[in-house]
């Protein structure tokens, strides 16, 4: 059964072009992280240890290979389902697809990210404000090698020497309510761009979920080479054995255990 707020939709259809040469027999979410488990292990753990029940794996580029490792979820105490893509429809196409059986509110991430994001307080943030889409959004930095001027009516009005700028940025984590999604046709392929675009205009603006953990997402082989190096020191905090004890909104307490990790190396069947 698929409880409201409980249940995460997890992007695993891509190529994982950028990623390549790993990526040419092994779909993303499935490289393995510090010779020990997969990406959507790490994903899967860290779900059910935060209270989700249930996950939807949108699959597509090597699809039968995660559906062979994953299975039905029981090996990670978490009912997992597929969608297969039958053509790349961006990040938010898929969802009209799920219509059917989502819940009112759901989490939406891609499938290649390593972070110790505390999902529960996510989607329990997104459900205190009733919100239609609530992003996961972390602070990043770019540093300018130029003197920076400031222009006007040709006069330098300001002057900064190799400044840095700081902006934010999606994490590829998303709160989403159903509603959100009535408004398209199924089968629409559609970019969280477009999402983004379509809701500024309608004047329900998208809450942000402001993160200052740990956060990587893995596109490319350097990524992958400092996700490796980094987790065997990061593993404890990426894979806690208990989620932290969070006050819910019904007042109650939780702590819900993770499951013993189950090795790439050894497939669950169906």
């Amino acid at each position: 059964m698929i409880e409201d707020g409980k249940h995460a939709v997890i992007l695993a259809g891509g190529q994982g072009v950028r990623l390549r040469p790993y990526t040419t027999s092994i779909p993303k979410p499935l490289v393995p992280i510090g010779g020990e488990m997969s990406i959507l292990e790490i994903v899967l753990r860290q779900l059910r240890a935060h209270g989700f029940t249930s996950a939807t794996l949108a699959i597509g580029h090597l699809g039968q290979i995660i559906r062979a490792y994953v299975g039905d979820g029981s090996a990670w105490d978490i009912d997992v389902t597929f969608h297969l893509e039958e053509e790349p429809l961006g990040t938010i196409g898929p969802l009209s697809y799920m219509m059917d059986y989502l819940p009112e509110r759901f989490i939406v991430m891609n499938g290649d990210i390593l972070t110790d994001l505390n999902y529960r307080a996510l989607m329990d943030e997104h459900t205190l404000f009733d919100a239609d889409v609530t992003v996961a959004t972390y602070s990043r930095e770019v540093k300018i090698d130029f003197g920076v001027l400031e222009i006007e009516k040709s006069q330098i009005t300001e002057f900064r020497e190799k400044p840095s700028l700081g902006y934010s940025v999606s994490m590829g984590v998303y709160g989403m309510s159903r509603r959100v999604l009535e408004r398209y046709a199924r089968g629409t392929a559609m970019g969280f761009d477009t999402l983004m675009l379509d809701q500024l205009s309608l004047g329900r603006a998208p809450r942000s979920f402001a993160f200052d953990g740990y956060w990587l997402d893995i596109g490319r082989p350097d990524d992958y080479d400092r996700a490796n190096d980094e987790f065997v020191q990061r593993r404890s905090q990426l894979l806690p054995s208990r989620a932290p004890t969070l006050a819910l909104l019904d007042g109650s307490l939780d702590a819900t255990p993770v499951p013993v990790p189950v090795a790439l190396a050894a497939p669950a069947q169906r």
